[in-house]
Parts: structure tokens; sequence; C-alpha cells
């Protein structure tokens, strides 16, 4: 349950050691693209409906080390799944649900992230001739658990692509590109959070991005101490339950809801544009929220109790003010479960331990809450404390999942990471 330094000398010597004997070259020609897992304090499930959400990233993630490969041909290899992906990025690449999609199991394995990052590539008029040889891993325990593994995996080819085609591209521009994997070739109904956090963060900075306008800000907290260290740690707790949320229909239905009850809202204050509730003043879901459906009414006052949480807690995070942004992601927590109506028992079931540990600040899913893990702030002091109180409650609420777990990563204790990037190798 220790924090570790990311990435470590000894992940970056296996990755290019890797790509060395995969493509027949020194291991000092081999570049590297770290892309970090982020975490959603506030602001969860609005950026697809144009909400200002925050985020920041964590010290775990994607390393992908890579080199041009000399021709169109893309090979890639991962430390967490089996097989081998090849393809070549001169030939076109079509949405994985199109009619004229191939439909063989091919387009279903991990490597469509990286199909879908030439496709977004090329849907931006890029011509794209050079291929790589890579090699992919995920932080070990990490992957499929509502940290956005996938949005960090198209983010870490996207730039492994651009760099071997010598393209020059701004994170706003990957932002969209990664866009165009998730929405298009994926055909999730997701927003702009995952990639905009992991392009644009900064450490120790909460990142407060407005969905609507695109516009970002960083808010860094006061230091506390003569070491400029911050006063907390983040606690991942993982429920042992994994499903790609492309797989579960509960995401893409909320999504659906939440444009319903705008496209109500909006035809009752007389306004003709997109529907989506940040096209709806507070006023006015005020003055026409009786005319929604039980189920409608409870996705709208979701989005506009958490837009008000988001802006409260980035006043409290500039204050370092960790207590009252702890009771706002617990209340953000609270309204996932009662009024967007997501998350399942043994997630429910981690979020309640973690408010009762040591130290905790606050809680809630990372991520729909459908599988994965719940993240929590928590005072330094008391991390170690809080990480066993929860490993061992959980394991008694649900010894069958708790089983399965790696008991050394059941509970991991991370910081605050930096944005994606290529990093300049000796």
């Amino acid at each position: 349950m220790g924090v570790l330094s990311w990435p470590s000398d000894s992940e970056l010597d296996r990755v290019k050691k890797m790509v060395a004997e995969m493509g027949g070259v020194s291991v000092n020609v081999v570049k590297i693209v770290v892309s970090p897992y982020r975490i959603c304090p506030l602001g969860a499930h609005i950026d697809h409906q144009g909400g200002i959400v925050s985020a920041m990233t964590i010290n775990k993630g994607i390393i992908l080390g890579f080199v041009p490969s000399a021709s169109s041909q893309v090979l890639l290899r991962s430390g967490q799944f089996s097989g081998e992906v090849r393809f070549r990025v001169d030939q076109i690449q079509l949405p994985k649900h199109s009619a004229k999609s191939n439909g063989t199991m091919e387009e279903y394995k991990w490597g469509c992230y990286a199909k879908g990052a030439v496709y977004a590539l090329q849907r931006g008029g890029n011509e794209l001739k050079q291929g790589i040889t890579g090699f992919l891993c995920g932080s070990e325990g990490l992957d499929s658990s509502g940290l956005s593994s996938s949005a960090a995996v198209g983010i870490a080819y996207l730039l492994a692509l651009e760099s071997a085609n010598n393209m020059t591209v701004s994170p706003t521009e990957n932002i969209e590109y990664d866009r165009l994997i998730e929405n298009e070739y994926l055909g999730l109904k997701n927003g702009i959070l995952d990639q905009s956090a992991i392009l644009l963060s900064s450490n120790g900075c909460l990142t407060c991005m407005d969905c609507k306008t695109k516009l970002h800000k960083l808010v860094r907290p006061p230091k506390q101490n003569a070491e400029s260290k911050f006063p907390y740690k983040i606690l991942l707790a993982f429920s042992g339950l994994k499903q790609a949320i492309t797989t579960n229909p509960g995401y893409n239905r909320r999504v659906t809801e939440c444009r319903e009850a705008a496209q109500i809202l909006l035809k009752a204050a007389g306004k003709e544009v997109e529907p989506v509730l940040s096209n709806v003043e507070q006023k006015e879901f005020d003055a026409h929220k009786s005319k929604l459906e039980p189920d409608l009414g409870r996705r709208a006052e979701h989005y506009f109790s958490e837009n008000t949480r988001v802006m409260k807690g980035l006043e409290a995070w500039a204050c370092g003010d960790f207590e009252q942004f702890g009771k706002l992601i617990s209340a953000s927590g609270l309204s996932s479960i009662q009024n967007y109506e997501c998350g399942c028992e043994p997630l429910i079931q981690l979020y309640e331990i973690l408010l009762k540990a040591p130290g905790v600040y606050g809680a809630r899913f990372s991520g729909a809450g459908f599988r994965g893990c719940c993240v929590a702030f928590v005072n330094s002091n008391y991390a170690y404390e809080a990480a066993s109180f929860v490993k061992n409650e959980y394991f008694k609420l649900q010894p069958e999942l708790a089983s399965h777990l790696n008991q050394d990563s059941a509970v991991v204790i991370c910081d605050s990471g930096d944005c994606a990037r290529a990093l300049s190798l000796r």
C-alpha cells in the first residue's frame, strides 16, 4: 500500500527492453509516452451535458514504449493482454459499430484503441505514413477500474503515432481526437472530462473544465508545510468488479435520460437549442421541473446540484479547506446514487465504508459505479490506517469479491500526477 514514483526506472527499463526485442533495435532509441489515469473529485456525470467538472491525474497510468516501424505497419503487444495487434496506418479505419466494418472479433480485441487513434487522426484530415512497433502496459491491477484507463490508452496511442509521423498537435486537438475515438469509433456517449484531465492536468492542481465552452483552468491549494507537500493522499479502493463501460447499457441510458430532460425543459422555456442540460438555466429548471417524470427529474436535479458542488469545491480547494472539499465529494457520491441512480451494491458498500474510515475527508465512485473502485481524499497522517480499515471492512461484506483482489493492491495510496507526455530519455 506504499506510494511509488511513476514511472519507476524498473518499469521503464522493462518496457524499453520489450520494444527493443520486438523491433530489433537498441534500447537507446526506444521512445516512451506516459498517459496517467485520472480521478474526478467533483463533476460526476455532467460532462456530457456541458457541465463544469473537476479532475486531476494520479501517479499511476499507461506506459507505451515504441519505435517508428520504417513502414506503415503497426505491431503492438500488451503487458496485460495476450496476443498481438497488426494493421497498417494507411488503411482506412471504420467505426466498430459501422455496418461497413469487418464485424470480426478482431475489432473487439484490446487493439481497438490503436485503430481508433488512427481513425481519429484520419478524421482530422491527417495522412499517416509511419507505423509503430510498441509495447503497452498499465499500472498493475488498475485497468477496468473506473480511472479512465481507456482514455489513457487512446491518448497514449495518439501521442505515439503523432511522434512517429512528426506531427505537432496541441492538447486541445488531442482532446477532440480522443473524443472521436470514444464517441465515434467505439460508440460511447461520454463527454470530454477524461481526456481533458489526462492532457491538461498538473501535479498538485485541480483541473477545472467547462465542458460547454472547452475553457479550463488549474487551481492549486496553498502549500501547508516547509517541505511544500500537500496534506492529503488519494485512496483507490477496489471492488473486484470488472466490466468495460461499453458493455453496460446503464451508462448510455443515463446520458439519453439527461438529454430527454433537457429537451422537455427547453421546450417549456421556449428555447430551440441543443438538448443538453447546460443550455437550461437554473431558474428555468426551477420553474419547469414539475413537468419532468420522476426519473428525468432526478437526472436533472443531479446535474444542477453537481454544478453547484463543483463551484463550491473549487473555492474550498483554493483555500486549502480539505474538510469542506471532502464533504462536497461525499455529497456528490450520494447524489450519484440517489439522483443519477448509478452504482451497484458492492460499490455502494465500499463508498459507505470509506466515509467511516479514519482521516477520510470524502469519497465517491470513480466512474459510474457499475464496476471498478471508489476514490477518497484522506489526511496524509491517516492514509495507511484508513487503507487497512477499508480493506478489512470490505472483506467482511463482500468476501467473494475481496478474495479475488490482490491484497497488496486492494487499496492503493496515490499522489496527484502530471499530464500525458513523451518522456525525455537519455
